[in-house]
């Protein structure tokens, strides 16, 4: 990505994208779309899957989940390829190595997610820990209250 791109585009994490798509005035969604801006809101392929699933398992109808793809056609969604693929395996590789939790297989979503900005050279918004310490990764991290 060039460095114009760069600064027009945000990657965000599945925590982030499901506040920013409640309808309910959260603080911490008002601090993402701060700092989200009007940059392009990039999200991994994983973090669809997770919307989806969540929508699924909570049981929601039809409707809800028309209006949760009109939502999710507002972000560009990065999919999956050789190069993902392969920074996914040595970032798992380094973190298994360094001790990070991200190395664990609970943390394989977050480890899409990461990959995506990494590889993109994204800052990633996310509002959880799992991803300080990961070497190369510009991360703004919402702190929920």
């Amino acid at each position: 990505m060039t460095e114009p791109q760069r600064a027009s585009h945000v990657a965000i994490d599945t925590d982030v994208t499901s506040w920013l798509l409640d309808p309910r005035p959260l603080p911490y969604a008002q601090e993402a779309r701060r700092v989200i801006g009007e940059r392009l809101r990039i999200l991994s392929f994983v973090t669809v899957t997770e919307m989806r699933y969540g929508a699924l398992r909570a049981g929601w109808g039809e409707l809800r989940l028309r209006r949760l793809e009109r939502s999710l056609a507002d972000f560009e969604v990065i999919q999956t390829n050789g190069p993902l693929i392969n920074r996914c395996a040595e970032l798992r590789s380094r973190a298994s190595r360094d001790g990070h939790a991200l190395a664990q297989k609970i943390h394989e979503a977050d480890r899409w997610v990461a990959v995506t900005a990494l590889v993109l050279g994204l800052e990633l918004v996310a509002g959880d820990r799992i991803y300080e310490g990961v070497d190369g990764l510009d991360v703004h991290r919402i702190r929920p209250s």
